[in-house]
């Protein structure tokens, strides 16, 4: 298990030092390593559960958040990632890996060419509801907590970036939590990977923390992330066509 110690330690000291979760690379190699593609999404899940939830607590008491505007995203999202988690036993697991694939490509996109301009100014109730279950729906199904499909979708309903960064902070836990509870009704949960993933993730987000001022900026890590999602991508393909 150290193995796996180490490699979600660095993942997630990368990805930290750029702001993002490191569950989207990981999971996809876990699979390369010879785990089955579900228990590595619910592994994945429960590692951005855990290091996502602190940020969340420390932001609702801290006051910045927006209850109001965020309360139909909160509600809507762990109530359909779920049903996106039980929805992955009737898909054709091919067509999952080869989504997942494309929300990599998705993710290392944005990352390099997304503008922070806002399309719009909604934020209409019904509108976050509909938002979450569509993104609740596709998260639960790739494994992820939807964090990288929220963000720019909100930037463009003309949500401010900082506001768009706190609310995504506070919704996925709950996200990622309740399709990890979904897919443990029908996967076989490793705990030991799980918990060796889990340290990692910790231990790897506390580094990047307090590598973020070297001389590595968060536009170059970006760089890196993205190229590595990018061959993760073409990998996974090539495992499903190739």
């Amino acid at each position: 298990m150290l193995g796996f110690f180490l490699l979600t330690f660095v993942l997630a000291t990368l990805f930290s030092m750029a702001g993002a979760g490191a569950g989207i690379a990981l999971i996809p190699i876990l699979h390369f390593l010879g785990i089955d593609f579900n228990l590595a999404k619910a592994t994945g899940l429960f590692v951005g559960f855990s290091t996502t939830v602190t940020s969340s607590v420390m932001n609702w008491r801290r006051g910045v958040l927006r209850i109001r505007r965020v309360l139909p995203l909160a509600l809507t999202l762990p109530i359909f990632a779920p049903l996106g988690a039980q929805l992955s036993r009737l898909v054709d697991p091919t067509l999952v890996k080869v989504l997942f694939a494309l929300f990599l490509i998705f993710s290392a996109s944005m990352m390099l060419f997304f503008k922070k301009q806002p399309k719009a100014h909604i934020d209409a109730a019904w509108v976050m509801g509909l938002l979450g279950a569509v993104v609740g729906t596709l998260a639960g199904l790739l494994g992820v907590g939807g964090g990288n499909l929220l963000l720019p979708m909100l930037i463009l309903l003309g949500f401010p970036p900082k506001e768009v960064a706190v609310a995504v902070s506070f919704v996925v836990p709950f996200s990622a939590l309740s399709s990890f509870l979904s897919y443990a009704t029908f996967v076989t949960i490793d705990w030991a990977l799980l918990g060796a993933c889990v340290a990692g993730a910790v231990a790897g987000g506390m580094a990047g923390n307090h590598l973020l001022h070297t001389r590595l900026s968060p536009q170059q890590v970006r760089k890196v992330i993205a190229a590595i999602l990018y061959l993760l991508a073409i990998r996974l393909l090539w495992s499903v066509w190739g």
